[in-house]
């Protein structure tokens, strides 16, 4: 989060400096700020809504909910709201805040499609995202991502098609700085885009072995994953923003083929996390 605020702000300088209006940059500074505030308290309900996913009780799903209750006593967290998202492709994931008001995610193509040693591995490792507390810094990270992505945009169209404020007899500097804020619109939405990267597949890996570690059965997990990644559809409202939060990626078929998504992957691939699991069955 300082390093989005970081971020924004020099974002907001460098444009300042481009523009001669000190004022750009204070709003930077209250834009940072208000993003990293409404970030902390607001994503996760923005990620249930931009899903599809809505709430079920007890008696809409007994079996999915004692599984749930079951891991959570084995694994000391409290309950977790339980979410449903109507999609055929199978497919999970966990947000929320804190372990207190954390939220399971799952489609109705992943409860068809697995036995219960399989669901219960998929949802020990979305347990497990909670209980290491990855949900709140991955769900801030959809908001932020997807906001300094819109604000270096609008930042490089300004620079490319607005009027650069005139520097007083200092042509050299401004051109300076206009190649300067040109570079931080460019970079800042890559730079987003590489943390997100980085604190996915970290945790993925992280969150798998704890999940086989809290159901002491490795090969639910590995097989549930092999049926998720061989399943040849994207989720219907698959989004780039919300794609790392899920146990594998949304995106299947022509959508994960270009060279461009298969360079800013935010899942490891699936062969290297069931290779890991089952070689924890040898262990």
């Amino acid at each position: 989060m300082s390093l989005f605020l970081v971020i924004v702000i020099a974002l907001g300088w460098a444009f300042s400096r481009f523009y001669d209006n000190p004022i750009i940059l204070y709003i930077a500074v209250i834009f940072s700020l208000g993003m990293n505030f409404f970030s902390y308290w607001y994503s996760d309900t923005i990620v249930l809504k931009m899903s599809g996913a809505h709430p079920i009780e007890k008696k809409d799903n007994p079996e999915l909910y004692r599984i749930v209750e079951n891991l959570c006593i084995t694994a000391g967290l409290p309950l977790p709201k339980i979410y449903t998202i109507d999609d055929p492709a199978p497919n999970a994931f966990a947000t929320g805040r804190n372990k207190e008001r954390a939220v399971v995610a799952v489609t109705s193509g992943l409860l068809e499609r697995l036995n219960r040693t399989e669901l219960e591995g998929v949802i020990a490792h979305e347990m497990s995202h909670i209980g290491n507390r990855d949900i709140l810094i991955s769900t801030i990270v959809v908001i932020l991502v997807g906001f300094i992505a819109l604000l270096s945009d609008f930042f490089l169209r300004l620079t490319i098609w607005g009027r650069g404020g005139r520097r007083r007899g200092d042509e050299r500097m401004h051109l300076i700085m206009m190649l300067i804020g040109i570079l931080l619109a460019i970079l800042a939405p890559v730079v987003a885009m590489l943390i997100q990267l980085a604190i996915s597949r970290k945790r993925e890996f992280l969150a798998d072995a704890s999940g086989a570690l809290l159901t002491r059965y490795p090969e639910g997990l590995a097989s549930a994953l092999e049926k998720i990644s061989h399943y040849p559809a994207s989720l219907k409202r698959a989004n780039k923003a919300t794609a790392h939060l899920y146990i594998s990626s949304p995106f299947k078929g022509k959508k994960a083929g270009g060279w461009l998504t298969k360079a800013f992957m935010t899942h490891p691939p699936m062969e290297e996390r069931v290779k890991a699991l089952r070689g924890m069955e040898k262990m």
